[in-house]
């Protein structure tokens, strides 16, 4: 699996216009810039130029200004000052061993700053999308279906929904109890009879198994993007809090029309199948759920905005706390010292001189304190001087505690 990195050419002279790469204007819709990069990124595809280096350069250069025109606010900072404003965040690891399209590209890797990247799709399933050559299972509302799709592959199943289904909203979910790596996807019917992909969700763990959903009700529903931010959240591990929310981002659909609907799994594994249950559902028959999913958006929402006045005064208040650490350290190490230096002045105020015990090896001489008595030494008469010494001074002591008792 190749990987190269994803950044603009070398020279920021020799890097076009993200507009004219994908060869659309500067006030197109979020749908045309869509398009635009879904029929280039196919046609320079590598899985579909393995002989031909120049389309992997123009691959990479198409994705590269679609990461930023897909993003709104890499698209505002780029039109405010050009590729200066967003080229921090474009430093990344791009497989280009696959295509991505619509909402991301990334994929499931880990560039060197430990951020995760997203699997892209075959473009052998998209191209066979496009064409309409794929096998369509049918999959009623309220029911489910469980199986198992080979890497790199995937299963197309088509939801038929009623008017009334559609007005009251429509869930799709995917779940695989053995954890397995997939994507949702789901597909628009294309003006040749195929299938363009429209939107895509990857699984994600939650507790013991790994899901993805699709919700198309009637309110603006938003999905998570682990991938916002997360060069920003690797250069700064404290942002990660504050940044979290951020990967909340709106979904392009909202509501579908009744008809037939275009859904599929893809194995995004490049070693082994992945096994699943989707299922579709009517989301009449969950009112209060579909009403509590409504209100925790919202509140996510406010706490998304709330949380970005918030770092702004964490922020303050760390920096103040930093400054008041340091001279808290400062000041208790000066203390120290003072009184260090306060207790050594104390000490001068004295008689008596310190021995000096090397002064009295020197002179042969021994140090005694005063009022001590002199010890016999064998000058006296006594060999064992030393001996005669410790009794004396038991005898003396005994001497006095007698005195004592007679007393």
């Amino acid at each position: 699996m190749r990987s190269k990195k994803m950044e603009g050419p070398s020279a920021p002279a020799m890097r076009r216009d993200p507009y004219e790469v994908l060869c659309v204007s500067r006030d197109s819709s979020d749908q045309e810039i869509k398009t635009a990069y879904r029929k280039l990124a196919l046609k320079y595809h590598p899985d579909k130029n393995a002989n031909n280096p120049e389309a992997s350069e123009l691959f990479k250069e198409v994705a590269y200004s679609y990461s930023i025109l897909s993003d709104p606010e890499k698209r505002r900072q780029y039109d405010t000052a050009g590729f200066e404003a967003v080229e921090d965040s474009m430093d990344m690891e791009i497989d280009l061993s696959n295509l991505g399209t619509v909402n991301t590209m990334f994929a499931a890797l880990f560039s060197k700053l430990g951020v995760p990247i997203k699997t892209t799709i075959s473009a052998n399933v998209l191209e066979e999308a496009l064409n309409g050559t794929v096998t369509v299972r049918p999959l009623p509302i309220g029911t489910s279906v469980s199986g198992k799709v080979d890497k790199q592959c995937a299963h197309f199943f088509g939801v038929t929904i009623s008017d009334e289904q559609a007005e009251s909203g429509i869930v799709v979910r995917v779940t695989s109890t053995a954890q397995s790596k997939f994507k949702l996807l789901y597909f628009e019917h294309d003006n040749n009879g195929g299938y363009g992909l429209a939107l895509q969700e990857d699984s994600e763990k939650t507790g013991k198994v790994t899901s993805a959903g699709m919700y198309f009700l009637h309110f603006q529903v938003y999905r998570m993007d682990s991938t916002v931010n997360a060069l920003a959240i690797a250069k700064d591990p404290e942002s990660a809090f504050f940044k979290r929310l951020e990967g909340l981002q709106p979904c392009e659909v909202s509501e579908i029309k009744a008809g037939t609907h275009i859904f599929a799994v893809y194995g995004d594994n490049f070693f082994k199948t992945a096994t699943y249950t989707i299922e579709a559902l009517c989301a009449k028959t969950y009112e209060d759920t579909t009403q509590k999913l409504k209100d925790i958006e919202a509140q996510i929402l406010r706490k998304r905005n709330e949380l970005r006045q918030f770092e702004t005064e964490y922020r303050k208040a760390l920096a103040r706390f930093q400054v008041v650490t340091n001279r808290y350290t400062q000041e208790k190490q000066l203390v120290d010292e003072l009184l260090k230096q306060r207790d050594s002045i104390h000490a001068t105020f004295t008689v008596t001189k310190p021995p000096s015990s090397t002064s009295n090896l020197s002179n042969g001489s021994s140090s005694k304190l005063p009022g001590e008595a002199e010890s016999p030494t064998a000058e006296d008469g006594n060999s064992d001087g030393k001996d005669k010494s410790g009794k004396k001074k038991w005898f003396n002591l005994n001497l006095m505690g007698s005195d004592k008792k007679l007393g």
